[in-house]
């Protein structure tokens, strides 16, 4: 992805990840159960998605992925009453995005890296499209990321499941928010040093 792409992504996902993250902590602290105030975090960042949604009068893949995994944590909750589902969704969304990732880096015509970096760039989609058309290096380069983007949130989606398992659901709701910041800083990282060593090397004066 191209920097423009990845600011707007870095800033979609601090208000992901933040808006829930404060509804919980807010209202824990106002004394509301761990599963009310999960809901009211949950039901805070899918209207948001909508909102985006309705603003960009589009709904990409991304966002279905996410509103199914909300609505099977709200109702394997609703049903069990146990909150651990409303951590346990952020795993099962990494996971099918993960999984995305792979499958369209081996089977796909194209890769997911192409389809996110369109969206965060809906002016240069067709210029994008093209450069992956018509250069072989690009195409190389993006199978490449869908690949270490995939391995990546896979990765995050099993340690989550393993720690949700063990620790106290408000120990876990900040831990949870903190492996995917960690596992994001990460793969961005990766990104931006991979994009470093594809750029031509300046002609010397």
């Amino acid at each position: 992805m191209q920097h423009d792409g990845m600011r707007e992504m870095i800033r979609g996902l601090a208000w992901d990840l933040g808006l829930p993250l404060v509804t919980y902590y807010g209202l824990h602290a106002a004394g509301a159960p761990d599963t009310t105030a999960l809901l009211a975090g949950t039901v805070g960042a899918a209207l948001r998605m909508a909102w985006v949604a309705v603003r960009s009068r589009t709904i990409s893949p991304f966002s279905m992925v996410m509103a199914a995994v909300f609505g099977v944590g709200l109702l394997f909750t609703v049903l069990t009453g146990d909150p651990r589902f409303l951590i346990i969704k952020h795993s099962a969304m990494a996971g099918a995005v993960g999984l995305a990732f792979l499958v369209s880096a081996r089977y796909g015509g194209r890769p997911l890296t192409l389809a996110a970096q369109q969206s965060f760039m809906p002016g240069k989609a067709g210029e994008l499209a093209e450069a992956y058309a018509t250069e072989p290096a690009v195409r190389r380069g993006h199978r490449l990321a869908s690949l270490v983007w995939g391995g990546g949130l896979l990765t995050e989606a099993l340690i989550r499941v393993a720690l949700v398992c063990v620790l106290p659901i408000e120990v876990m709701v900040g831990v949870s928010t903190a492996l995917t910041v960690l596992t994001f800083a990460a793969l961005i990282g990766w990104n931006a040093r991979f994009l470093a060593t594809r750029r031509p090397a300046p002609v010397p004066a």
